[in-house]
């Protein structure tokens, strides 16, 4: 077996950490949103999410040392893996809790059983559709610039990884600042601390201690929860039934518009993951990675977790730290040991959550970083381009977040917020398919800069086809708020167009760029 390094535990505490921020976000909304309770949750749903967490983390170890013995190299750094989090708040706001309400609405007894197993079905046919991803992923990798790739994956890193995390240590700088810049300052400098202590476990050390030191003095907001630790041993529980026990209802199948979303979503994540780790210098097939990363959706589904898992954002930031395999082994195994165990509360009432996240926004400076330097210096327009969606849907998040917590509805205050110059609709219209949105124009301008117009104008016509399903921009504004439309109306499969003014702009878009090809090709010098 590889040696373990230094570089591994920097990178366990970085990729443990953003699991287990998952697993809280979890263990807090599903009773809250979805009247879950709390003891289902904890016996249930994280074992469940533990077993597939740890099951990829093996396979995704072992996939790194493979690679190490194939090429000879001992800097191969695994893929991360965990829980999606835009799929845990898609499938919880978008999915179950609408379940929740309709059941308790019908007077249903255990209206929260009908939630969780709709979250269940949901889970595994998001799986499914990574499946079928891994058979297309290697042709979609080959003909997608590497711009339109790391573009969104950059705008994910400097939104929803580090800005979410920076407010919450700007809000305790106390407690998180000072962790914060022992990660910056160490990593960026490649500065070895003493006796070789790596700076993510300072960090953490320094961060817990100046926690409690503060709570005894009085001098900080922050406590450990209020909730008590005991231990109690849960081995996940196989459930079929409750994973297939809705898939005769057409209700079930009216969430095709955010299911199949997310699975794709979750497909082109992926591939601009391994994209990513490729320009870091490690480069993964596409298939079995996909593969493994959709089979352990489904058994998260059949194990009792509502929640995909998927391979995640952050490899070349766990690969300047040094991380190597051992990091995502020790991640799989005491992630899955604490749901097991009932650890989770245990974790929060000892290290404060502040912490750690400067680690966090290490990892996004580096792959917004990345995004420009691994692509030629003409597509940093590109990239540019392509974190115009990403920066719209983290917008969208705090607008929507600030409303649910103010008690109001989007619904009656949009042209209010239009008339203070914040144009709503379009922030929606971006937010829906973002990945998507920023793929294809990166790619669009990609090929424009090239002067590749006919494969530029395919890219926008595809774009046109994605609008009229609804995968990219298909929204419908209701008085219960924004909702996706994928081909769905009342249950029933139709052939709407769901976002009729952009299928036509892009359309018009495809046109143009074909008449820039026709008009090039007339003007060009014959034997040019």
């Amino acid at each position: 077996m590889p040696r373990i390094v230094r570089g591994d535990i920097d990178g366990f505490f970085g990729l443990f950490v953003d699991n287990l921020v998952q697993l809280i976000v979890i263990a807090k909304l599903c009773p809250l949103v979805c009247g879950i309770p709390s003891e289902h949750v904890a016996q249930v749903i994280l074992p469940g999410a533990a077993i597939s967490i740890l099951i990829g983390n093996l396979f995704y170890s072992w996939q790194a040392w493979r690679l190490m013995r194939q090429t000879g190299r001992d800097d191969v750094t695994a893929l991360p893996y965990g829980i999606n989090t835009p799929s845990v708040f898609a499938f919880m706001f978008l999915i179950m809790a609408p379940v929740y309400r309709q059941a308790q609405e019908a007077g249903v007894p255990d209206p929260w059983k009908a939630a969780w197993q709709v979250g269940l079905f949901a889970c595994f046919c998001s799986g499914v559709i990574e499946c079928v991803g891994a058979l297309v992923g290697d042709w979609l990798r080959r003909y997608t610039p590497r711009a339109a790739l790391l573009s969104a994956l950059a705008g994910i890193a400097i939104t929803f990884i580090s800005m979410t995390f920076v407010f919450q240590i700007f809000a305790s700088p106390e407690i998180g600042m000072l962790p914060m810049i022992i990660v910056v300052v160490a990593y960026a400098s490649r500065a070895k601390l003493p006796l070789g202590v790596p700076a993510g476990l300072l960090a953490v050390l320094v961060g817990t201690a100046l926690g409690w030191l503060l709570l005894n003095l009085g001098w900080s907001d922050w406590k450990p929860q209020e909730q008590a630790y005991a231990i109690s041993f849960h081995l996940p529980a196989f459930v079929p039934r409750d994973t297939f026990a809705l898939i005769v209802s057409p209700s079930s199948w009216s969430y095709l518009s955010v299911i199949f979303p997310m699975g794709l979503f979750n497909v082109i994540g992926s591939l601009q993951n391994l994209e990513s780790a490729e320009a870091a210098g490690d480069r993964y097939p596409t298939r079995p990675s996909l593969l493994a990363n959709g089979l352990g959706t489904v058994a998260a589904a059949l194990l009792g977790s509502a929640f995909p898992t998927t391979i995640y954002i952050g490899h070349p930031g766990w690969k300047s730290l040094g991380a190597r395999g051992w990091y995502s082994l020790f991640n799989g195994v005491l992630i899955a040991a604490l749901c097991l165990i009932g650890g989770v509360t245990l974790v929060r009432n000892v290290v404060p959550d502040e912490a750690a996240f400067g680690i966090l926004l290490w990892i996004g400076i580096i792959i917004v970083a990345q995004a420009f330097e691994a692509v030629p210096r003409k597509h940093a327009l590109a990239v540019a381009f392509g974190l115009v969606p990403a920066l719209a849907a983290w917008g969208w998040q705090l607008i929507n977040t600030a409303l649910g917590a103010s008690g109001a509805s989007l619904y009656n205050v949009v042209d209010a917020l239009r008339e203070q110059g914040l144009y709503v609709h379009g922030v929606i219209a971006l937010d829906r398919g973002f990945l998507l949105t920023s793929m294809v124009w990166a790619a669009v301008l990609v090929f424009c800069i090239e002067r590749r117009y006919l494969v530029a104008a395919g890219w926008s016509a595809a774009a046109a086809m994605l609008s009229v399903t609804g995968i990219m921009h298909g929204y419908e504004l209701t008085p219960d708020g924004a909702v996706d439309v994928f081909l769905v109306q009342s249950g029933t499969l139709t052939l709407q167009i769901a976002a009729p003014a952009f299928a036509t702009v892009y359309s018009l878009t495809s046109l143009y760029l074909i008449g820039l090809y026709m008009f090039r090709s007339l003007d060009r010098p014959k034997g040019v």
